[in-house]
């Protein structure tokens, strides 16, 4: 199958793209690695009027370093931060997770903000990013504002992104070498979103002990408390949580969703 007649629009200029957005509404939609709307285009799942191409921004690529964090453009590759050819505030989760994401070729096009944008429940940096604190930017026609990671994502396919907004950047805050992290899913087969998904992070240099669970129906599931690593190493506990977060998912899903939680809790304190 092949998309539906649509027309492209190019501008060097934000402030217009937002307003073209605004004025296009559902019938329009800004186009940047097109690794996931292509996909959608061609089966017709998505049947966009107007796409907007992001390509003119070079802004949107920028990487830089505001102090406490580091700052992605949007358009920022998978494959820059698997290659670690932009600075890594993560002490290596971010690398990690960039090299397990789909293929090469996907991740040489692909970026940041488009998959954070499409939202899709499987993906990896929609649950990357809350488990790390990110603040994510947007620029829209009443201005610029912030949303934190873990409020960005509302249902499947959805965020909080209304007409004529457009995510700009990503801030992830730099973490130290207290810091250790464990990151699980499981995928049918190599290259394809995850079945199931569980992520943990612990920092002695602030004492934030935080779990993300994803690849559910709806939008990732954050878990954050003093002796949470502690307490996932009991099994009630595991199956207290992914019944609250995803009491819904078939028996197979849930069950491996408590082991990843199990391997997070034994991954802390292990050297890399």
């Amino acid at each position: 199958m092949k998309p539906s007649a649509y027309s492209l629009t190019c501008t060097d200029d934000l402030a217009q793209a937002s307003a073209l957005l605004a004025e296009g509404g559902w019938g329009s939609k800004p186009v940047a690695g097109c690794q996931s709307l292509g996909a959608m285009l061609n089966l017709r799942l998505a049947q966009p009027d107007t796409l907007l191409d992001l390509d003119a921004f070079e802004s949107l690529r920028a990487v830089s370093d505001t102090g406490n964090a580091i700052r992605y453009g949007a358009m920022t590759t998978h494959a820059s931060i698997e290659d670690k050819r932009v600075l890594d505030p993560s002490q290596g989760l971010m690398p990690f997770v960039a090299r397990g994401i789909a293929y090469r070729a996907v991740r040489n096009r692909g970026t940041l903000g488009g998959s954070l944008c499409h939202a899709d429940p499987a993906a990896d940096w929609i649950s990357t990013m809350p488990l790390l604190g990110a603040t994510l930017h947007v620029l829209g026609p009443a201005g610029q504002r912030d949303i934190a990671a873990r409020d960005f994502m509302t249902s499947a396919y959805e965020t909080q992104l209304v007409d004529g907004e457009i995510l700009i950047a990503v801030s992830v805050s730099k973490r130290t070498s207290g810091m250790q992290w464990s990151y699980h899913k499981l995928c049918r087969k190599t290259g394809e979103l995850a079945h199931a998904m569980a992520s943990g992070m612990r920092d002695a240099s602030d004492g934030t002990e935080r779990v993300v669970l994803g690849a559910l129906d709806g939008a990732p599931q954050v878990v954050e408390r003093p002796g949470l690593m502690t307490d996932l190493l009991q099994a009630t506990v595991r199956e207290q949580i992914v019944m609250q977060a995803a009491p819904d998912l078939e028996l197979d899903r849930r069950q491996s969703l408590m082991e990843m939680l199990r391997l997070v809790a034994l991954d802390m304190g292990k050297t890399r």
